[in-house]
């Protein structure tokens, strides 16, 4: 059986066994979310953003 989870939280490595988890880049969300609401605020169009990911494989893979 699988278990995943998301976000890598601080639990996920401590967990019986270490669970895999997807990981995501919060700086840099937090970046382009300002970036977006600054242009929205602005009246200037904005687009959509893929950020990449990482699948951390631990024991529970």
């Amino acid at each position: 059986m699988l278990v995943g989870g998301f976000d890598d939280s601080a639990i996920a490595p401590a967990t019986t066994p270490p669970l895999t988890t997807v990981r995501q880049p919060l700086a840099r969300i937090a970046a382009e979310l300002v970036e977006v609401l600054t242009a929205l605020i602005a009246g200037r169009p904005t687009s959509s953003r893929v950020l990449p990911t990482e699948l951390v494989i631990r024991e529970s893979a």
